[in-house]
């Protein structure tokens, strides 16, 4: 019997190898031929045609050779990330954070907007106009070459982009947030909630790489998390899924209130940061405060890991930074709830973990539109439109 091959088979064939080979260079970075071919699993002379066959599309370059090797220096290649850009956006209640990256997910500039909760709405989307330009300008990116905008925002954003509800930010609900940035930067825009972005940050390039399923607490003035499964944030069937904050008995805001070492006077963003401060001083009702929120942040929590059972708990947002104060009381709640108490681990991304997961959300998404074995044949570098 006779085995043909068509031309789609050959095409098909084609497509695979080059997508070997571009992942291997992403994931490794540059390599020779030789290096590329083990890396890919795929012979030398096939990793040849493929690389002079991505080098014409425009994905793939030649680097200058390097300098203090002895003899001719073998060719070395790598993927081009330059050619397009991400942007990622952080819209919270204080800031608007902007960053601009390659599609390797390297950021290349940041830009911050001061903001706050009860500004109108029209105000708030007007400061993450500016803080787009500003990052566009700072990076020296015009706006076609952003082929994705990734925004994270606070509240329930539902599966078109829309702000649901909002109750950290005054005049926030109902936004169309997906329709204002594809008006204004003409590419694909994705709108998430934060938690989930700063979960997929963690997983990614923070202090969850080693896990696939963990629950995300963004713990601040006010408290939201995220589940991921399989290393993918969980939406549910309308973007709803993790949004404890709105349930009466997880508003653990006013748990931190009213402790008299806190001087009267401080600010409300402040208040929180001085009964921590006053814990690690001593201060007896101070620490009884904290172990109340605690109690009843485990509470949330460890709903949460009956239902999925995790591996890990990354505490973040803006209370991380006071890991030393909640971790060790957070984890005897765990242990004494949990059928199976998750490991406890603290947030290392600061203030920037929704702009980065935004960012490896769009580098995710692009990636799965060109660079899918299902469609057709690679083409040239251009915008997705």
């Amino acid at each position: 019997m006779t085995l043909s091959v068509t031309g789609g088979d050959l095409q098909r064939l084609r497509r695979l190898n080059a997508l070997a080979a571009l992942a291997a260079l992403r994931a490794g970075g540059p390599a020779t031929l030789t290096q590329l071919a083990e890396r890919a699993d795929l012979a030398r002379a096939t990793i040849k045609v493929v690389i002079q066959d991505l080098m014409e599309l425009g994905w793939v370059v030649q680097m200058d050779p390097s300098g203090g090797e002895k003899g001719r220096p073998a060719r070395r290649y790598r993927f081009r990330a330059e050619a397009g850009r991400v942007l990622g956006l952080d819209i919270g209640a204080h800031k608007v954070l902007a960053v601009v990256a390659d599609l390797d997910g390297n950021v290349l500039h940041t830009t911050r907007e001061p903001v706050t909760p009860e500004q109108p709405r029209a105000e708030r989307l007007a400061a993450v106009d500016r803080a787009v330009d500003a990052c566009l300008t700072g990076s020296g990116t015009s706006a076609p070459d952003i082929w994705i905008a990734v925004a994270g925002s606070t509240g329930y954003i539902d599966l078109h982009g829309h702000v649901v509800l909002s109750r950290a930010i005054q005049d926030w609900s109902g936004v169309p947030l997906a329709d204002h940035l594809e008006q204004r930067l003409r590419c694909t825009v994705l709108v998430e909630n934060d938690s989930r972005l700063a979960a997929l940050a963690e997983c990614r390039r923070g202090v969850a790489r080693d896990t696939r399923n963990m629950i995300f607490l963004h713990v601040g003035r006010r408290a939201g998390a995220a589940v991921v499964l399989d290393g993918v944030p969980l939406r549910g069937g309308g973007g709803a899924a993790g949004e404890i904050g709105v349930h009466p008995l997880f508003n653990v805001g006013g748990l931190l209130q009213a402790v008299p070492s806190v001087e009267p006077g401080t600010p409300p963003d402040a208040v929180a940061g001085a009964v921590f401060e006053a814990v690690r001083r001593g201060d007896d009702e101070a620490r009884r405060a904290v172990l109340r929120y605690v109690k009843v942040l485990a509470l949330a929590t460890t709903a949460m890991a009956l239902t999925v059972d995790p591996d890990l708990v990354v505490l973040g947002g803006g209370f991380s930074r006071s890991a030393d104060v909640l971790l060790e009381p957070l984890r005897g709640e765990l242990e004494t709830m949990c059928l199976r108490a998750p490991e406890l681990r603290a947030s290392v991304l600061g203030e920037e973990c929704v702009a980065v997961g935004a960012v490896c959300h769009g580098v995710e998404h692009l990636s799965t539109m060109l660079f899918n074995s299902e469609v057709g044949p690679l083409t040239a570098v251009a915008p997705p439109r």
